[in-house]
């Protein structure tokens, strides 16, 4: 899955970049307050995707 679909998915859902990390951009949930990093790699694993939208709150995209 590329990175900027997921992070266009987890934008639309509620969430916003709270920080640039090193090697990672760090993503808030607003409604929750759940946060988790997310790789600055141009693709991910799909698991990588569905763990990162699972520890934000936010559903998978079917």
């Amino acid at each position: 899955m590329k990175r900027s679909v997921l992070v266009r998915h987890l934008v639309q859902n509620g969430c916003f970049l709270l920080r640039e990390g090193a090697k990672h951009s760090i993503y808030r949930n607003f409604k929750s307050g759940q946060q988790t990093s997310v790789p600055r790699h141009v693709s991910l694993l799909v698991p990588t995707a569905r763990a990162i939208c699972k520890q934000l709150g936010v559903l998978w995209p079917i």
